[in-house]
């Protein structure tokens, strides 16, 4: 089942100076979902959440595998991200709830226990620390030491968040040690598998997927 990849053509070459453009990484996270369509939809998910939500276009296209019965909620500690996600859902007439916060903190405890799906394509690119905390577009993608700082801050949230059974899609590069990662969730009850992998470029990009033991 093959699903539309929406349009960002609402957004202008200003915004993308701003937000994070979709890309190679954006476009292997759609298809890794495009790929556990009917196990997605099996789920009834009645509450879906992409943390660092940029343009908004994935969390749209999930919108689209979903459809209109769940609510979506896309977080970004970019206030410019946040319009644009809601601006992309309107033009693509999907309904997108946007907040402006660091990672997750804006929604706990409020979502504890209650998120169905939650979908990260993380600042994943090895990098000096002091690169994340930067600013501007550089957050898009600045990971720090091995690509983890970001990630690694998420990591313990996410058995907090998720339903029981819950589903959470991590895109990662090789780099970040998707084996460290596994580890790490298993000790929250998680277990991971990875669905797709793509090489862009110098880059080896995968898509894992996580839930409940």
């Amino acid at each position: 089942m093959e699903f539309p990849t929406p349009s960002t053509s609402h957004l202008s070459s200003h915004d993308f100076e701003h937000i994070y453009e979709p890309a190679e990484d954006s476009f292997l996270l759609m298809d890794a979902l495009e790929a556990h369509c009917q196990e997605i939809r099996d789920l009834r998910a009645s509450l879906c959440l992409e943390v660092g939500i940029g343009s908004g276009a994935v969390l749209t296209f999930l919108a689209g595998i979903v459809g209109p019965s769940a609510h979506y909620i896309g977080t970004d500690v970019s206030g410019y991200a946040t319009l644009a996600a809601r601006s992309t859902g309107q033009h693509n007439k999907a309904l997108i709830e946007t907040v402006q916060t660091d990672l997750v903190t804006g929604l706990l405890p409020r979502c504890a226990g209650s998120v169905d799906i939650i979908l990260f394509n993380p600042p994943y690119v090895v990098t000096a620390s002091d690169e994340i905390s930067n600013g501007g577009i550089a957050a898009a993608w600045a990971g720090g030491v091995n690509g983890r700082e970001v990630i690694d801050r998420l990591l313990p949230r996410i058995g907090t968040l998720l339903s029981p059974s819950g589903r959470f899609y991590l895109l990662l590069l090789q780099e970040n040690r998707p084996d460290e990662i596994q580890e790490q969730l298993q000790q929250d009850g998680l277990f991971g598998k990875e669905i797709l992998r793509r090489r862009s470029g110098p880059e080896h990009l995968s898509v894992w997927c996580y839930q409940r033991c």
